[in-house]
């Protein structure tokens, strides 16, 4: 039985620990029960509605959805998302497909090459005892880590799936061009124990939807090639969490015409945010396929107001994400409980432990609501996150791995 104790950040334990499940059912307001400041909870009807969005949007669609696990390393979310009808679970490392694996996760695609070989034949053994899990796979070099680490996998007899990976110049992995990736999907078709199991990509780092459709239209030349070296109904995969609807677009009709499936693997839906996302989702292009909300808070209190116009908070780096867009103030609560909203305040920039809030009218001690922009760096950076009802009663907590 896991217990909270002074070592869970935002939580004010500093005596004995407290079961989860005790700390969970005692009903704790976030502003007078055991926190302290800064902390990041997640609301529970957000959370809720955005996975039930998600999994109505690809029934819609007739696709598969293996939602990116790195966003949140959070057991309780996978298994929300899988009881929701998921397919399985992506991760982008082995360390992260281990960790799914003792979660419980039956089906794991790992979006990424995996070279290791000790990986590779820990892999292979689970798959051996019935674990579904496939990666990714984007050079000769990969084949042969593929056939070194099978060879060394003593008693091992299942075979290992692999995508072949599309790319685009510029980007991270990936073949670059189609005669690459039919030549790698021929060299490990031929190995005794792999099974090319389609192709895959990863669309999010492109400009814009043009660009986004013409390598999605890559990825589709490259499957009609690499088929034939399918043992087995031909998966195609993409979809970050920008723009899963010209993911459907592009590889919906063509997986239709050829019995293929689609597997999308947006991460941040599952929370969304107030920055990066809610300005690129593709619900602002087809709004009537549906909507996100952002699930993340991070309470922050006002630590001094040295001059006019700045307000320092206690909560940076370290906090809350900083890489894709600063936190955006959305409220404050004064002193007697009562919250306002800051409509025109903005972060400027962060340090260690501390954020330079301008254009906001605050006293020092009270609370600052911040949301968050790139929910994939803002999970990482709380070992223990309470979630809250619409009333910031606590009713669950959330634990992260990563």
């Amino acid at each position: 039985m896991q217990s909270v104790d002074w070592a869970a950040k935002g939580l004010w334990l500093p005596d004995a620990g407290v079961p989860d499940a005790e700390f969970a059912s005692a009903g704790h307001d976030l502003f007078d029960g055991p926190f302290t400041w800064p902390v990041m909870v997640a609301r529970r009807s957000a959370i809720e509605a955005n996975i039930a969005t998600m999994a109505a949007y690809c029934v819609r669609h007739g696709i598969e959805f293996a939602p990116h696990g790195k966003t949140t390393m959070a057991p309780t979310l996978f298994a929300a998302q899988l009881a929701a009808g998921a397919w399985g679970i992506t991760v982008a490392t082995a360390n992260q497909a281990l960790a799914a694996r003792h979660f419980g996760v039956q089906r794991v695609l790992l979006a990424n090459e995996l070279l290791d070989p000790r990986a590779l034949r820990w892999a292979a053994a689970q798959v051996d005892a019935g674990w579904e899990f496939m990666c990714y796979v984007d050079s000769l070099a990969g084949v042969a880590a593929l056939r070194e680490a099978l060879t060394e996998s003593v008693g091992a007899a299942a075979r290992l799936r692999v995508l072949v990976e599309m790319g685009f110049p510029g980007g991270r992995t990936g073949c670059r061009t189609v005669a690459e990736a039919v030549e790698v999907a021929h060299a490990a078709a031929a190995l005794d124990r792999v099974d090319v199991a389609g192709v895959a990509g990863f669309e999010g780092m492109l400009p814009d939807t043009a660009a986004v459709t013409t390598f999605l239209t890559t990825m589709v030349s490259a499957a009609i090639q690499v088929e034939p070296r399918c043992p087995y109904p031909l998966i195609i995969s993409a979809g970050g969490s920008a723009f899963f609807d010209t993911v459907v677009d592009v590889l919906v009709p063509p997986a239709r015409e050829h019995g293929w499936r689609v597997i999308l693997r947006s991460g941040a839906v599952v929370s969304h945010d107030d920055g990066l996302y809610a300005q690129s989702t593709p619900f602002t292009r087809v709004p009537n396929e549906g909507s996100l909300t952002a699930a993340l808070e991070v309470w922050a209190q006002v630590l001094s107001t040295p001059e006019t116009g700045l307000a320092i908070l206690g909560a940076g780096r370290r906090d809350v994400p900083f890489d894709s867009g600063l936190p955006v103030p959305l409220s404050a609560r004064a002193h007697d409980g009562t919250i306002r909203p800051l409509a025109s305040a903005s972060i400027e920039r962060l340090n260690d432990q501390h954020a330079y809030l301008l254009g906001a009218s605050v006293l020092p001690g009270e609370l600052v609501r911040l949301g968050v922009s790139h929910p994939c760096t803002a999970f990482d950076k709380w070992r223990v996150i309470p979630v809250v009802d619409d009333d910031h009663r606590v009713v669950d907590l959330l634990r992260t791995y990563f």
